[in-house]
């Protein structure tokens, strides 16, 4: 199966490539034609497998008008995992969703955060801990179908990359204590203001690593899983938004004043 999953992979990435090279002269003849990600998207083929991890994608992004390279980024998605449910949630919807669901005290917290990622991290550990379900980055697909990858008695499925735990990709039940362990220590973060690090440590990878310490848990390599930016990249994600990547970001800029 990983022998499967790694010409799979090589592929996909060839596919992205090409993806990205006809891109360019798109974009350059339409500088304006952006394709919409829906809101919510039933499966293309519903499964009647029961799995403990409910069978939704999240993903977030500061619009949903987005760049031909997203926009086939996420139908890919949608393909091979045909049996999953979509959901796109946007800037406006992730805070009132919180400000409805979360504590005054979370709510407050991510009312603090100036950054669209900061924001985004923060929404899908409540999100996961509230619904339970898949996370993915905008940017980032899966190399097989989800439905291979998680099994139906899985709790969560945790991404390892060469170093640590990532973020980009998280799939859980609910009620998972390591995703609300991670909520209440971006929690802290933020009300300590822990800018110093930036946007990787305040909210980032740093705070799910810390959660989860020495415990062992279920996880994948995310070569064999989900990757990121074989369809995209920063030029056609932020093509509406120019510098609006968290790397771009000041550190004294993060929170509210």
């Amino acid at each position: 199966m990983s022998l499967k999953i790694v010409v799979a992979n090589r592929s996909i990435k060839l596919l992205g490539a090409l993806v990205k090279t006809l891109s360019y002269p798109f974009h350059f003849i339409f500088p304006n034609k952006r394709f919409t990600i829906p809101k919510q998207s039933n499966p293309l083929r519903p499964s009647k497998t029961e799995t403990l991890i409910p069978k939704i994608i999240w993903q977030t992004n500061f619009t949903n008008k987005v760049t031909l390279p997203v926009y086939v980024n996420y139908l890919f998605n949608r393909l091979i995992s045909p049996d999953y449910e979509y959901r796109y949630v946007s800037t406006e919807d992730r805070l009132t969703f919180l400000e409805e669901h979360a504590s005054d005290r979370i709510f407050q917290a991510y009312s603090k955060l100036t950054d669209g990622a900061s924001q985004a991290d923060l929404w899908r550990m409540f999100t996961l801990n509230y619904y339970g379900g898949i996370y993915m980055d905008i940017d980032a697909h899966t190399v097989w179908s989800l439905s291979k990858i998680i099994k139906p008695k899985d709790t969560e499925v945790f991404l390892l990359n060469k170093q640590h735990y990532t973020n980009y990709f998280i799939a859980t039940q609910k009620n998972n204590p390591i995703i609300a362990k991670t909520v209440e220590i971006i929690v802290e973060n933020i009300e300590q203001k822990k800018i110093d690090s930036g946007v990787y440590d305040l909210t980032g990878p740093s705070t799910l690593n810390i959660a989860i310490g020495d415990q062992e848990v279920n996880h994948r390599f995310y070569r064999l899983t989900c990757v990121q930016g074989s369809f995209t990249n920063e030029h056609f994600q932020y093509l509406d938004k120019p510098k609006g990547k968290w790397t771009h970001a000041k550190n004294e800029d993060l929170l509210k004043k």
